[in-house]
Formats: C-alpha cells, sequence, structure tokens
C-alpha cells in the first residue's frame, strides 16, 4: 500500500517517474509488487527482465529508474539468449555493506556486477562456467557478517567469498570451513597474519602499505630522527608496530611516540615538549581535526614541522564544521599548511587496457553510468570501486587458472566441496600467484595475501593537496613529479641541524707567503751557484765551501716545506692529506739538518781548535775536511733515522679537531660545527718531545759556541763570525716558533703565518749573511781574478802548497821566536852587568 501512494504520488509530481520501457523479445519484464497495468514507475524503483523457455538474459538483467525520468545502462542492450546447459553455475558469495558507517557497497556492488557480466560473456576465461554473484548487506556488523556466513553454508556452495570486513572474528570462520576469502576494502594490518588467516586474500592494500612510502621519504629527505602520535585503536597500533620495525631497519629513530583515546590535548604537547619536528600520524578524520586545533594552540606548524596524515580524508576535511573543537576555519587552515599525505592509489593512473580490456577511465564511465548520475562524493565505496571490480576479475581468473592442474587430477570445479582440500589448495594457489593489469593498477598479492599497489604522495599547498609522486611497492621505487616542489624553501630538519664545516687556511696568505717561499728558493739557488762556480776562489775556499753548499741546499729544502704547510682539505683529498704530513716532516726535519748542522760544524771546529791550550791546538789545527763532512753527516742520519722510526712505529695521519658549535644569525635551527684538520699521531707529544729536545740542545749549544768565539779571527774559516749571527738567528726563531705554533695550533691562519714566516725570514738572512759579504768582496776586490791567474799557472796542486807553505811559515815563525827571546835574555843580561859596573866605579870616584 505504501508502494502505491508512492506512486501515486510521482504521478503528481514532475521529473520523479519513468515510463515503462519495453522488455527484449522473448522476454518480459517482472513488476516487483506492481501489476503491468501502471504506466509510469517512482524514482529508484528497479525492474527486472525476464526470458521465455530455455533462454537466459545477456546484457543488464535489472533497470533502475532515475531522477531525470530514464532507466539506467540504457546504452547497454539486454538479449535472451539460448541458454547453454551445458555452462554450470559457481556460485560467489558476497557481502556488500549497503548502509552503516561506511556504506562502501553503493558503489562496490555495481562495480562487482560489471565485472561479473563482462567475465561471464568472455568464451577465454572459464568457458565451461558461469559466474554467478549472491550477495546481502553487511551494514558494517559483524553479527550481520557472521549470520550471513552461516547463511552461506547451509544454503549455499560458494567457491570463494567477497566481503568488506575489517575484524578477525568472521575471517577465522571461514578458515575453519576452508573457504578462500576475498576483500576489497579490509585495511587492518592484523589480517596479515598467515597464522590466523590462511586463505584470506585482499585487493585492497594493507594499511602498512603507507610505511614503506613512508620510510622512502625519510631517507629521501635525510630524515633520521622522527615522532608518531596515534589514536588507541587496533588498525592504528598495529600499522605503528610496522612501521617501528621498518625504521628500525634503516637506521632511522623514532624519538617520541605518543598515544591517546579520544583528547590529543597532552599528546600534543609532550610533542611540541620533546621538540618533534617529523611527525607520523595515525588517526580517523574526525580525531584528526581535534588533534591540529591542539598542533595550532601549541604552535607545532611552520616551516620547522612536517605533519605525514593518512590520504583517505576528505580533501576539504579541515575546513569541516566540527563542534567537538574551538578553532576556527582559519586557524586550522594555518595548522594544517604543508602537511604531506601518502594514498593508495585505487585507480591506475596510467592508459593501460588490463585483464578486462577496459582503461580506469572507460571503467569510470561505466560506473558512472550505471550510478544513474550519482554524486560520486555522496555514494559510499565509489573510490574502493575499482577495488571491488579488481577482486571478480582476481577469482575469475584465478578459478580458470585452477580447471587444468584439476582436470589432471582427476577433479572438476563443480565437484568442490568444503571438505575437499584438493580442491581449496588448488584456489588459493591460483590466487596466491595472480598478476594481471586491472583498472586499479597492476594486481599482485604478498605473501601475506596482501595487495601490492601505487602510493600516492601529496603535500598541502595553498589549501590545496598537490601531488609530489608515486611510490610503486611492487618495484620499490619511488617517482616524482618534476613541476610540483616541496613547499617553503625545501624539507626542514628533523632536530637541530649541526653542519660540519671545515676551517681552511686563507688563501690569500697562502699564495702570499708561497712568493716569498718560492723567491727564496730562487735566491738559495743563485748563491748554490756562486759558491761552486767560484769553489777555486782562495776566499771561498778559506770558508768551507761544501758546508755552504750544504747550508744552501737545507735553506731551500726548508723554504720547500712551506708549501705542504699550506696545503690541507681545500686542495687534497682526505686519503692523501697523510702523504702531505709525511712530506711536510722530512723537508722540514731534512732541511734544518743539512742548514743547521753545516753551520753548527764550523762554529763547533773555530771554538775546537782556538779555545784549548795550546799543546793540543796544534793537534786540532789541522783537522781534516772530511771530518767536517761526517759531522754534518752523523747529525743528517740521526734525523733520517729518528723520522724513519716516527714513521714506521707512529705514522703521522690526519685527526680532526672540533670547536664550540656556532649559531648563524637568522636560524635558530642551524649549528655550525668548525672542524679542523691537523697532521697528527698516537703519541704525538712524544714525538715531538724527543724531536724539540734534541734540537733545542743544538740550538743552545750553536749559541754558547758561537758566543765563545765571537774575538777569534781565522782564515782556515774566515766566515765563522757569519754563522754565529745566522745562528743567533735561526737559534731565536726556532725557540720562540715552536712553542707558540704549539699554542696557536687551534688557529690555522695565524699558526701558518706564524711557523711559514719564521722558516722564510730565518732562510732569508742566513743565506744574505753568509753569501752576500763574499759576493760583494769578489767583486768589489776581483780577487777571483788573480786567484784563477794563479791557478792556471800552479795547476791543480795550488791548495796543497799552499796548506804546506803555511804550516812552514808557522813553524819559522816559532823558531824566529825563540831566537828573538834568546837574543833579547843576553842583551839584558850584558846590560845589567855593564850597569852594576858603572855603578861600582861612580861609588868609586865619589869616594
Amino acid at each position: 500500500h505504501l508502494l502505491i501512494i508512492v506512486i501515486w504520488v510521482s504521478l503528481i509530481t514532475p521529473n520523479l517517474s519513468c515510463a515503462i520501457i519495453r522488455p527484449p523479445r522473448d522476454g518480459g519484464i517482472r513488476y516487483r509488487g506492481l501489476t503491468q497495468d501502471v504506466q509510469v514507475l517512482p524514482v529508484d524503483y528497479e525492474i527486472e527482465y525476464i526470458c521465455r523457455g530455455n533462454r537466459v538474459i545477456t546484457g543488464p538483467k535489472v533497470r533502475k529508474c532515475l531522477p531525470n525520468g530514464t532507466w539506467t545502462d540504457l546504452s547497454q542492450h539486454s538479449r535472451c539468449c539460448e541458454f547453454n546447459p551445458s555452462k554450470k553455475k559457481l556460485y560467489i558469495g558476497a557481502l556488500f555493506p549497503m548502509s552503516g558507517g561506511w556504506p562502501g557497497g553503493q558503489a562496490c556492488l555495481p562495480a562487482a556486477q560489471m565485472a561479473l557480466n563482462l567475465v561471464n560473456k568472455r568464451s577465454d576465461i572459464l568457458p565451461d562456467y558461469e559466474l554467478e554473484l549472491i550477495h546481502y548487506d553487511s551494514m558494517v556488523s559483524t553479527f550481520n557478517q557472521l549470520l550471513s556466513f552461516v547463511l552461506y553454508r547451509l544454503f549455499w556452495k560458494f567457491y570463494i567469498i567477497i566481503q568488506d570486513f575489517h575484524h578477525g572474528s568472521s575471517s577465522n570462520m571461514v578458515a575453519f570451513v576452508s573457504l578462500s576469502q576475498l576483500s576489497y576494502g579490509s585495511s587492518s594490518p592484523a589480517l596479515s597474519n598467515r597464522q590466523r588467516f590462511p586463505t584470506f586474500f585482499r585487493t585492497h592494500p594493507s594499511a602498512t602499505l603507507h610505511n614503506p612510502t613512508r620510510v622512502q621519504l625519510f631517507q629521501k629527505w635525510k630524515w633520521t630522527k622522527i615522532a608518531t602520535i596515534q589514536q588507541t585503536t587496533e588498525v592504528f597500533t598495529s600499522t605503528l608496530d610496522d612501521l617501528e620495525e621498518r625504521v628500525k631497519e634503516a637506521g632511522i629513530e623514532i624519538s617520541v611516540r605518543q598515544s591517546f583515546l579520544t583528547d590529543p590535548a597532552v599528546a600534543v604537547k609532550n610533542l611540541k615538549r620533546q621538540d618533534a619536528r617529523i611527525i607520523v600520524g595515525l588517526f580517523y578524520e574526525t580525531e584528526a581535526r581535534k588533534v591540529f586545533c591542539e598542533v595550532y594552540k601549541e604552535k607545532l606548524y611552520g616551516k620547522k614541522y612536517v605533519w605525514f596524515l593518512i590520504g583517505w580524508y576528505a580533501d576539504n576535511w579541515f575546513k569541516i564544521k566540527d563542534p567537538s573543537i574551538n578553532c576556527t576555519v582559519e586557524q586550522m587552515t594555518e595548522a594544517v599548511e604543508g602537511h604531506v599525505t601518502t594514498e593508495i592509489v585505487m585507480l591506475n593512473p596510467e592508459t593501460v587496457r588490463g585483464a578486462s580490456n577496459l582503461t580506469s577511465q572507460e571503467f569510470l564511465a561505466q560506473l558512472m553510468s550505471k550510478l544513474g548520475g550519482k554524486n560520486p562524493e555522496e555514494t559510499g565505496g565509489f573510490q574502493e570501486a575499482p577495488l571491488a571490480y579488481d577482486a571478480v576479475w582476481a577469482l575469475a581468473l584465478a578459478l580458470n587458472k585452477t580447471v587444468g592442474p584439476l582436470k589432471t587430477k582427476g577433479h572438476r570445479l563443480e565437484d568442490f566441496n568444503y571438505n575437499n582440500r584438493d580442491i581449496t589448495s588448488e584456489i588459493y594457489r591460483a590466487m596466491n600467484t595472480s598478476s594481471f593489469e586491472g583498472v586499479s593498477g597492476h594486481v599482485v598479492f604478498d605473501a601475506q595475501g596482501s595487495r601490492m599497489a601505487w602510493t600516492l604522495i601529496e603535500q598541502l599547498q595553498g589549501g590545496s593537496y598537490k601531488k609530489i609522486g608515486y611510490y610503486d611497492s611492487t618495484k620499490g621505487n619511488l617517482s616524482w613529479y618534476g613541476n610540483d616542489k616541496w613547499i617553503g624553501p625545501g624539507p626542514p630538519a628533523d632536530q637541530t641541524v649541526v653542519i660540519e664545516e671545515f676551517r681552511y687556511l686563507s688563501q690569500k696568505l697562502f699564495v702570499s707567503v708561497s712568493v716569498f717561499a718560492g723567491l727564496g728558493v730562487l735566491l738559495g739557488i743563485v748563491c748554490l751557484t756562486f759558491n761552486i762556480y767560484n769553489s777555486n776562489v782562495r776566499y771561498i775556499q778559506n770558508s768551507q765551501p761544501y758546508l755552504n753548499n750544504m747550508t744552501a741546499v737545507g735553506c731551500m729544502m726548508a723554504l720547500a716545506a712551506v708549501f705542504p704547510l699550506g696545503i690541507d682539505g681545500l686542495h687534497v683529498h682526505r686519503r692523501q692529506f697523510p702523504v702531505i704530513c709525511q712530506f711536510r716532516l722530512w723537508l722540514l726535519g731534512l732541511g734544518f739538518s743539512l742548514a743547521y748542522g753545516s753551520m753548527f760544524t764550523k762554529i763547533w771546529w773555530v771554538h775546537t781548535v782556538f779555545t784549548k791550550k795550546d799543546e793540543k791546538k796544534d793537534k786540532r789545527k789541522h783537522l781534516e775536511p772530511w771530518k767536517l763532512y761526517a759531522t754534518v753527516g752523523v747529525l743528517l742520519s740521526i734525523d733520517i733515522l729518528s723520522l724513519m722510526i716516527w714513521q714506521i712505529v707512529d705514522p703521522l695521519h690526519i685527526t680532526v679537531e672540533k670547536f664550540t658549535r656556532e649559531a648563524p644569525k637568522g636560524d635558530l635551527d642551524v649549528l655550525i660545527q668548525p672542524l679542523l684538520e691537523h697532521c697528527s699521531s698516537e703519541k704525538m707529544n712524544t714525538w715531538l718531545g724527543v724531536v724539540y729536545g734534541y734540537k733545542g740542545l743544538l740550538l743552545l749549544l750553536g749559541i754558547f759556541l758561537a758566543y765563545e768565539t765571537k774575538s777569534i779571527s781565522t782564515e782556515k774559516i774566515n766566515d765563522h763570525r757569519a754563522v754565529g749571527m745566522a745562528i743567533y738567528n735561526v737559534a731565536v726563531l726556532c725557540m720562540i716558533t715552536a712553542p707558540v705554533t704549539m699554542i696557536l695550533s687551534s688557529q690555522q691562519d695565524a699558526s701558518f703565518a706564524f711557523a711559514s714566516l719564521a722558516i722564510v725570514f730565518s732562510v732569508y738572512i742566513t743565506l744574505v749573511v753568509l753569501f752576500v759579504p763574499k759576493m760583494r768582496r769578489l767583486i768589489t776586490r776581483g780577487e777571483w781574478q788573480s786567484d784563477a791567474q794563479e791557478t792556471m799557472k800552479t795547476g791543480s796542486s795550488t791548495n796543497n802548497n799552499d796548506e804546506e807553505k803555511s804550516r812552514q811559515l808557522e813553524r819559522e815563525n816559532k823558531e824566529l821566536q825563540k831566537i828573538i827571546q834568546e837574543v833579547n835574555t843576553c842583551q839584558l843580561t850584558q846590560m845589567f852587568q855593564m850597569s852594576q859596573q858603572l855603578s861600582t866605579s861612580s861609588h868609586r870616584l865619589a869616594q
């Protein structure tokens, strides 16, 4: 009676009724509760086509009256065809929630029926069978699901169950009856447990599929520390447990983990207190509004923070008025700006024709037509409809795959019953190896029966979501959109960022000192050339020219050490730096031994000869030159041996010194960590103590010897006073430079300037003091000319003759001095005797 009243109301209401359409040939129309005398039918009323005789309907079997006065699926013809008695029916049980908290069946059921019709028309898929869908309304109720399974078990024989459930109790029953189960709307990670749900598959990916995407993003943006906040429900708890395992494997730390039941205020405050920056939020949409209202109050948003949320919220979820929060739309919009969402891709973004020979866009067009123009946003399950469509194709292809293997074992699909383990195992094996292109993307299941799918990554920019990229879980690849960029300057840091910054030597200082060192090397070459060229000049010979050559070479080596002394990580790789360290050490050590050792040998010889008693002086005056060279060789050998032991036992390597962190202006989240590279070894202080002690003693002894011989004049080493001046210069500079450079080691510019300039000045002074006077004398007096002529006359024996003549003259001089003394003594004696005689005579005369 109520239906008749509705019909009569529709008759007087324009555009709220449909005219009766003609049935297919050899068929008729079944009017549910009405007679055929009715000429118009109300909106949402359904008619069913029936066929006479042994004929069956192909095409749409049921049509529905639309508000615009037309019927659904008018573009598709319905025909009555001859029934093929050889086709056997395979029944598929299904649960579609048409009402309740999530009325997903409103779009998922038509999508499944679309897939079923296409499968039954295909001659290459189950050609001897016809699939028939028996469905019930689950109303998202566990009780209704259980009741439906009981009815299925009592009155039907199903090969597989398609359903939407979100709880585990019904699946346990399915496992008990050895029936495979395929879900299009279940996302709980708990359903991936193969021990509890051994025959469960789903085309809807698990909620944990978001986690690999999140981990990839964390690694992409170099985050190693994250925080989480979750609503205490099973789906979010298990998702978070899975995330914790994945980030641990990736070397990422969950530093803060907060949860709440209804009020997130305390949890959000804890996130703020513990300096959380990268935050993963797991909660339903209604709770998300509560969370971000508290986020606004705590100022836990902005360029310092990144929130990761679930992508299946409505696009305007933060603008919906909610009496449970006290934040305005503007405040909520400000708080959510910049957050990132991950969402399972439920519609293939590519234009690919898969198993159903439909592209994703063609599927949507046909689904919209079947829904009769309903608003997709107001139709429950519209987003999940491709998953339900592909679920039917998955089971059809799996059943088709079992026909051959069952036939070889002597079984048929129609022999299936709930106790036949062979057929159940074949169906499970076929489902487990499913792989095809569907309208939702590539359909493949992992070891737990969960769908492997793409994840869409979006960011809220300017109040609307912008695509950042995709993550393909089947390949583990991230693909990015080239035009869409991160909002603002870039991804923020996961904590206060400490930027390591190496301090390098000032290049202007290095170049300036290097120029002086290079000029010093040229000066050394000039002095060395001059000394070698004039080695036959007597004045040069009397200065021990070979020792002066050693001094010039040592000075050039010391100057050459300035260049590696200024080389640091700016010029060479860290692997090559220890070689530079060893090069510095050897150049300085050997340069000092040659330059200072040759000067020390001269001053030591002068002191030995001219400050001893006369009887020992004669023995030491004629010290052979090779003994001088041997002395320098001993000093050089000591340095070479000590450096080799140092390099072998405790080689130099690079060490990094850390300084107090500095905060740059205008950025409170960044600290600069200054670093400085040093050449060091494990027992650096011990080795420096030995080297400085040995060198220091030589320097002190050299100063003492130079002071003792300052008033001595000898032609054997005619430049020993200049050598003494050079020793004073080198000793003072070395004794000042060594401790100062140790104190200034943390200041690279000052340390290099002090050490390098000390080397440059000491070398310049040494070369000028030793060689410039010789050059001046030879140029002004022209002594090299006479010496050269004499050399041409006497030949190569000149040096030996001069030495012999010198010794002979010294002997003659001594003899003459003795004679003079004897003569003087005799004369004094005679004069004394004569004076006595005169005094006696005068005394007598006086008497």
